[in-house]
C-alpha cells in the first residue's frame, strides 16, 4: 500500500494452496526481498475463501515450507468469511484491473499480462503482472496426523480468532508433515 505498487501472478493451471504460496514466492523474491532486505517477517492479509483460506491445510503447510525457504515469521490475518470486499487492496489494486479491462477481450496470456501491467492511477499506483505456467495438482490431502504435528511445531494461533489469525514460524519444513512437492 505504501509503496503504491501492485503485483499479479496470473496462472494457467489450478488455483490451489500450492499456486497461493507460489504467488507470494514469487512475490517475494521479486519485489519484496528486494525492497525490504533485512526483514524478517511478513504481514499477510487474505480472505476466508479459495486457495487462501482459512480451513484449508494445504495453504498453511506451503506458507510453512516458504517461510522455511525464506527465513520468515508470517503473520496471516484473514478477513471474516463474505467481508473480502473491505480488503484495502480489493478497493486499491483490483478495482483499477477491472476498469482497465472495460470490455476488452481477454484472448491471450500475453493480453491479460499487458492489460494488468498497463494500470495506473493518477495518484501513481503501477502494476506489474507476470505469467506463472506451473502446474498445481488438486486433491493433495494433509492427514490429520500431518496437520496436527504440522500445528504443533509450526503453527502459533492468535488469542483473537486463533482461527483466522496466526503466525507460521521460520522453521525449515519437516518431510513428515507436508505432502511431496510435486515441481
Amino acid at each position: 500500500m505504501t509503496a503504491n505498487t501492485g503485483w499479479v501472478n496470473v496462472g494457467t493451471d489450478a488455483d490451489t494452496g500450492q499456486f497461493a504460496v507460489e504467488s507470494i514466492r514469487r512475490w517475494w523474491n521479486t519485489v519484496g526481498k528486494p525492497a525490504y532486505p533485512h526483514a524478517r517477517r511478513l504481514l499477510i492479509t487474505a480472505d476466508s475463501g479459495g486457495s487462501n483460506g482459512s480451513r484449508l491445510r494445504l495453504w498453511k503447510t506451503e506458507l510453512a515450507a516458504f517461510a522455511g525457504q525464506a527465513g520468515l515469521e508470517i503473520t496471516v490475518l484473514h478477513l471474516p468469511p463474505g467481508t473480502s470486499k473491505w480488503n484495502r487492496i480489493e478497493h486499491r489494486l483490483f478495482s483499477h484491473i477491472s476498469m482497465n479491462w472495460r470490455g476488452r477481450p481477454l484472448e491471450s496470456h500475453e493480453v491479460i499480462i499487458e492489460t494488468i501491467s498497463a494500470v495506473t492511477t493518477r495518484t501513481g499506483l503501477k502494476v506489474q503482472a507476470v505469467l506463472d505456467t506451473g502446474i498445481y495438482p488438486l486433491g493433495i490431502k494433509i492427514s490429520d496426523r500431518e496437520m496436527k504435528a504440522f500445528e504443533a511445531a509450526n503453527l502459533h494461533r492468535h488469542q483473537f480468532h486463533g482461527d483466522w489469525n496466526y503466525t507460521i514460524r521460520a522453521t525449515p519444513a519437516d518431510p513428515a508433515t507436508r505432502p511431496d512437492d510435486p515441481k
